[in-house]
């Protein structure tokens, strides 16, 4: 199986981390690393504001800046000691080349992955990919989503579920994409024990690096033609954004619920936080 990965700039668990795994089990072909130009941080902060408004925007703010004093330089020293573990659990780093491009979506990544010829491509970026990008590879492209799907779909589902006490559905869905956001095809599942103390990037690290062998044996299972999807039909739907101060408060200030209290996003289609929207 060829394989191939698409991250960004700086995201050197993915760059070298990822990597070394793919090299592990696969024919690693490249890497397309995003080098995003700055007006793209002003696009997003505008379709946050469209979707939250802009009190609760202020929240946002609030939480980056929370975060930048509390946990950055934490996060940054623990990423550091993750990628020493990954070098040494893979030490072999494929010789494989990389395009550096402005967006996923441009024609240079599109020339690249076709020059390249994956089998299967794994997406590790924030821009939404075209069809003419994801279609490219033969057995399709996945992203690993820090959240479980379809109830924690778009950005940041492992901290909403943790803010809404729904503490078993905190983790990573592995599926394929399609046209939509986060609704395709799910190949699986991989939680981790939620931890509300602990940083939200963290937490989204370890449903990936905590369950590398189980992700490999269902890649090699999609390539193989043997893995099932999993039956999602009839499941709520809702799609998440960036995380707030308010709702890091109020989670780390409450006891844990009873389990028949405890939240889960069909219970809440009348009463949910402005700026989430549910679907069935």
């Amino acid at each position: 199986m060829r394989t191939l990965l698409i991250c960004h700039d700086g995201a050197d668990l993915d760059r070298e981390g990822l990597a070394r795994w793919f090299a592990s089990f696969s024919t690693f072909t490249g890497t397309v690393v995003i080098r995003e130009p700055g007006g793209r941080l002003r696009k997003r902060i505008s379709r946050e504001i469209t979707r939250v408004g802009f009190w609760r925007f202020l929240d946002v703010l609030a939480f980056r800046a929370y975060y930048a004093l509390r946990h950055a330089a934490g996060d940054r020293a623990w990423e550091q000691r993750e990628l020493e573990r990954l070098r040494a659990a893979y030490p072999t780093r494929a010789d494989a080349p990389e395009a550096i491009v402005s967006s996923p979506n441009a024609k240079e990544a599109e020339a690249f992955i076709r020059e390249r010829q994956p089998d299967l491509v794994i997406a590790r970026c924030k821009t939404l990919l075209a069809e003419r990008i994801f279609s490219i590879p033969r057995l399709g492209t996945f992203v690993m989503h820090p959240g479980i799907c379809p109830e924690y779909r778009n950005a940041h589902g492992c901290f909403w579920a943790m803010a809404h006490g729904d503490d078993e559905n905190v983790g990573m869905t592995l599926l394929r994409i399609d046209k939509g956001v986060d609704t395709g095809p799910v190949f699986g599942y991989f939680r981790v024990a939620a931890d509300v103390h602990e940083s939200h990037v963290v937490t989204q690290h370890r449903v990936v690096t905590e369950h590398l062998d189980a992700i490999r044996d269902k890649l090699l299972e999609i390539a193989a033609a043997t893995a099932v999807p999993v039956e999602t039909k009839g499941r709520p739907s809702a799609t998440w954004g960036q995380p707030w101060l308010t709702a890091m408060i109020r989670m780390r200030a409450r006891t844990r619920p009873p389990a028949a209290q405890a939240f889960r996003p069909a219970d809440r289609r009348d009463g949910s936080p402005e700026g989430l929207r549910y679907e069935r």
